[in-house]
């Protein structure tokens, strides 16, 4: 079982540890404590109060050891500002601001040029306004549209500030068929300066306005941009990431877009920035003219005829910036770059995705086939013998685990590329490694983007990583040249400038190296915002006192011990409630520092604007961001990048690039296999290198719940690789909510169990009933892992997508707009979790159904469900340990039979199960290659189609796959089965089963027939 991490053994190690690393470390009272800070943060104190010291009786001899010197709480508290939305004192830019005229204006072969000039005196409101501005306007294809302005003097001085280099982010161009192509286009650009520069995208076909910033005036400073459109009412907006929020975004909220590292607060930015957007629009068809009438409310008709136009919106701008969605328009503030803005007419979103996709962003990348397997991880794995008994216990229990992950407590002091020696030393990493990958399973460590600073004064404390990198010039700087000095886990940190020359063959280097000591199979980025525990270079002159604490408590130390449990825990575990939540009121009463309520009102800091000068630090306009103070927690906005670049103007790109860096490292450090990377902090662009997880969510159901949205919304990013910390990060879990949250996470690509230190165990062998039920969702989802690998093929060379909204599926229901506690797995699985404590039923639709064409299935019992009405919403039963799963029909998925690890469950037999239509018909497909190879020596692809009482399968490709077929399910064969054959040959009466409540035909024990291989040559099967 489970070893509570903070076992007394345990901790007389911690300690002994403690002992060993610092008994020859600098005191602090020698120490330089003077700080010169990019922002001028506070020098820090090392006062005693700041200081972590104590004794140890081992063996009977009391040993003491160095005070540890806590970075003060202070330096990451920023200035304090107030959002300019919440500002009273605010200046709306609209009412002061002159606009523009544009001129000059020529036709080009895809579109035309025009110079736009202030309309009048300079307003200069939140920044020094751009006299003269280009305008492109390009049809790049048949596909899309470019609206492009920049200001017109731009060169080496100023590139920087208005330029997104396409070396960083791709950069969308006119199609060389463009000529002919663009033609086709459905999408119109007109301006017009009436009374200002003004421009409006509409759809041709239908005639329907998609953005409009007529009305609007154009604000274009060094630090400020300012656009609008309009937007119909009740409007169905998608995307506009990284927030956890609802899938439909609604037209009250103000979406933040700036890399934040912060544990997943509700509406808030996060990490990552997605600045794309999907509209959907819904028409009512009039039966007698078939005119189309917008539907701008929630009520909807289900006997009603509708059809749906998708587009979308993509800002290709990496600033700090604001999107505020209201009840008319969305506008757009930026705190710099250009406005290059790019509109894709669809008019689905399958078309929206893919040409956003191939055009903008990249196709999202092609996994190996182990990752689809479950993860296990937690901060709080305190060696390998402990990683040990976590492996032994899946296989005891008979569950499957695929990939064992280690969070810091592996690491030598918390550094990247080095592990502790005395925990996670690497002769006994060689042996555990050694096992694991003989048992099929794989490892993957956690890196951060930091990267610690030696104490120069400690010998002992040297770190080689470091001293290569900054023998490379791989590190960011102050402005003045001095290298950036923050504080992450490891104490005193420097953090790699990717856009230096050498950065990215240091940290393959680096990579390369830890291989070679520790053979992992993937990379988990972590910290890459890249986040920073202090304002500014607070490390400058205070290194010699590194290694140091960070600047709050950890997880289960004094004042920081974890009490917090799911929604419902005092009604199913009242005592132990009752016992938290009175420890909790202490700890807080104990770390109360308050007098009371101050009756000043607060004092806020507001920049005004210096003509021709940015403020960098403190923008004139303060956006909403999570942290205010763009520096707390972050990168000062002022450090300097190689380039020249200020990391004010790069910041929200750090997760990209360092994904980047990683991919191009592991193709190095693990030669011909793709790599495998989770990176928490992502921009536009990032899903061709990595997946993502949900960050540090926490233990209850409303993050569960909020889980679908966030998978859907970067599904629209290009990550279908995404999954969240099942049974929550942050907090303790329960037995409920875990057993819930296991089945639903089943159905996500990424599936990872992860919590925090400190906090109760939560894997799945914990509690019987989890166990059950995870045994229960892992036995479908290693079913149909053939299914899931085929949807990441498609989206890897298509750009579809994996995990789907109902309304993507179903897109002229205007029903669905904001369905978003359902989701299909690809276009054959329907996925109904409960997402309510203490519920044992759910409400849930069956799309298209009630007589309009459509059936499903119950994966469990394969009956039919019948559903009478269009649009019902239908109680289904879901006692805890079930999630409801239904088969589409029309759709054939290919199963394989389950086994603890992929490795095993590839060497089974195949099945195939046939949801027939009302009409009797079905289709699917299949992909099959060797699962990790970045070129593949032969592939193969696999057809399937169902009619007339046969199901047919035809395959192409060179990959040889030996495994036989072992069953088939037909589900709704409508009458009786007397016979069964496969390519003439007749299938043996015992091994066909019919069930006539049903309607299940299975047919059994086919491996003879198929003893070559299922695919090895083509196949028809016929009943009758």
């Amino acid at each position: 079982m489970f070893s509570y991490p903070f076992s007394v053994f345990n901790l007389f190690i911690f300690i002994t540890l403690q002992l060993s690393r610092l008994a020859d470390a600098q005191s602090p009272g020698s120490a330089t404590t003077s700080i010169q800070s990019a922002d001028s943060a506070p020098a820090a104190d090392p006062s005693p109060s700041q200081t972590t010291s104590g004794a140890v009786v081992v063996d009977g001899t009391t040993s003491s050891f160095r005070p540890i010197f806590t970075v003060p709480a202070g330096v990451d508290a920023g200035a304090s500002l107030i959002p300019n939305i919440n500002d009273p004192e605010a200046i709306d830019a609209q009412t002061v601001c002159p606009g523009y005229n544009a001129s000059n204006v020529k036709r080009t072969a895809s579109g035309l040029t025009a110079t736009l000039t202030l309309a009048g005196q300079a307003c200069n409101v939140y920044g020094t306004d751009i006299e003269t501005l280009n305008l492109t306007v390009e049809y790049q294809s048949a596909d899309r549209l470019a609206v492009r302005l920049v200001p017109s003097n731009v060169d080496s001085s100023n590139s920087s500030q208005y330029i997104l280099p396409t070396e960083f982010v791709h950069q969308p161009t006119v199609d060389a068929d463009a000529s002919m192509s663009s033609l086709t286009n459905d999408l119109s650009f007109v301006w017009s300066n009436d009374p200002t520069f003004s421009f409006t995208v509409y759809r041709k076909s239908t005639g329907d306005t998609l953005f409009s910033t007529q009305g609007t005036t154009l604000v274009f400073e060094n630090q400020f941009i300012e656009f609008a459109s309009v937007l119909p009412e009740n409007y169905n907006l998608y995307g506009l990431g990284e927030t956890i929020h609802g899938l439909r975004l609604g037209n009250n909220y103000t979406k933040t877009l700036w890399a934040a590292d912060i544990g997943d607060p509700i509406d808030y930015n996060l990490y990552g920035t997605h600045p794309f957007y999907l509209d959907t629009r819904y028409y009512e068809i009039d039966e007698s003219t078939g005119n189309l009438t917008l539907v701008t409310s929630n009520g909807t008709d289900a006997m009603a005829d509708y059809v749906a136009y998708s587009h979308g919106v993509y800002s290709r701008n990496a600033h700090g910036q604001e999107i505020l969605l209201r009840p008319t328009n969305i506008t757009w503030r930026l705190l710099g770059g250009s406005i290059d803005l790019y509109f894709y007419p669809g008019p689905t979103q399958p078309d929206v995705t893919t040409a956003f996709q191939t055009s903008a962003i990249g196709l999202p990348a092609m996994q190996q086939y182990f990752t689809f397997g479950y993860h296990q991880c937690r901060w709080g794995y305190a060696n390998w013998s402990q990683l040990q008994e976590v492996v032994d216990s899946f296989e005891r229990f008979g569950i499957p685990l695929e990939n064992i992950w280690t969070d810091i407590d592996y690491m030598n002091q918390y550094r990247d590329f080095e592990n502790d020696l005395n925990t996670f030393d690497y002769d006994e990493g060689e042996r555990f490694l050694s096992n694991l990958h003989a048992s099929g399973r794989h490892y993957i460590p956690i890196i951060d983007a930091a990267i610690y600073i030696p104490n120069p004064q400690n010998a002992s404390d040297a770190y080689p990583t470091f001293n290569r990198g900054n023998d490379t010039g791989s590190f960011l700087t102050n402005p003045d040249g001095s290298i950036y000095i923050g504080a992450v886990w490891p104490g005193y940190t420097v953090f790699a400038d990717w856009s230096s020359p050498g950065a990215a063959e240091w940290w393959t280097n680096e990579m390369v190296t830890y291989h070679n000591k520790i053979g992992f199979d993937g990379a988990w980025i972590d910290m890459s915002e890249a986040a920073s525990f202090c304002v500014g270079s607070c490390g400058t002159g205070n290194v010699t006192m590194n290694p140091v604490h960070p600047p709050f408590q950890l997880p289960g130390e004094p004042g920081n011990v974890i009490y917090g449990y799911p929604e419902g825990f005092n009604l199913t575990n009242a005592t132990e409630a009752a016992v938290a939540a009175s420890a909790s009121s202490s700890q807080v009463a104990a770390s109360s520092t308050s007098d009371g309520a101050s009756s000043t009102a607060p004092s806020y800091l507001r920049t005004t604007p210096t003509p021709g000068v940015r403020d960098v630090n403190y923008p004139p306009y303060v956006i909403n961001n999570v942290h205010g103070d763009l520096a707390v927690h972050a990168v000062s906005p002022n450090a300097t990048h190689a380039d020249g670049r200020e990391e004010y103007d790069v910041h929200s790109l750090y997760g990209l690039q360092i994904l980047n860096a990683t991919y191009n490292a592991l193709l190095a450090t693990i030669p011909g296999k793709r790599p495998f990377i989770i990176g928490r902090s992502t921009f536009s662009g990032a899903g061709k290198y990595a997946g993502h997880w949900g960050g540090d969510n926490t233990s209850l159901f409303a993050y569960m719940y909020f889980s679908i949205s966030q998978a859907l919304s970067f599904s629209l990013f290009g990550f279908p690789m995404f999954g969240v910390d099942t049974c929550g990060f942050n907090g303790n879990t329960d037995e409920e909510l875990c057993n819930r949250w296991m089945q639903l996470s089943a159905f996500f690509p990424f599936y990872r169990n992860h919590n925090t230190l400190s906090a109760i165990p939560q894997e799945p062998y914990v509690w019987a009933s989890v166990a059950e039920a995870s045994r229960t969702a892992m036995t479908i989802r290693y079913s149909i892992l053939p299914y899931m690998y085929t949807l990441f093929y498609l989206a890897h060379n298509t750009g579809s997508t994996v995990m789907r909204a109902l309304a993507w599926e179903f897109p002229n229901d205007p029903s669905l707009a904001a369905a978003e506690t359902q989701f299909f797995l690809g276009p054959a699985l329907l996925i109904t979790p409960v997402l309510a404590q203490g519920a044992t039923t759910v409400n849930g639709v069956f799309p298209g159904t009630g007589g309009k064409g459509e059936v499903y299935y119950d994966w469990y019992t394969h009956s039919a469900q019948n559903i009478s009405t269009p649009g019902a919403n239908v109680t289904i039963n879901a006692p805890l340990g079930h999630i409801p799963v239904y088969i589409r029909g029309g759709y054939i998925i290919p199963t394989q039979e389950p086994a603890l690890v992929i490795r095993d469950a590839r060497r089974n037999p195949w099945g195939v199960i046939a949801a027939l239509s009302l009409e009797g018909t079905a289709s699917g497909n299949l992909y099959v290659d060797d699962g990790e190879s970045v070129v593949q020596n032969g592939t193969l692809f696999v057809e399937f189609t169902a009619s007339n009482n046969a199901l047919y399968a035809s395959a192409r490709g060179t990959y040889n796959d030996t495994n036989a077929l072992a069953n088939v399910t037909v589900l709704g064969v409508q009458n009786a089965v007397n016979n069964v054959t496969l390519n003439g040959a007749s299938v043996s009466e015992e091994k066909v089963q019919y069930n006539d409540s049903s309607k299940a035909l299975v047919v059994t024990g086919l491996n003879e027939l198929t003893s070559g291989g299922a695919w090895a040559r083509d196949w028809v099967l016929r009943w009758g």
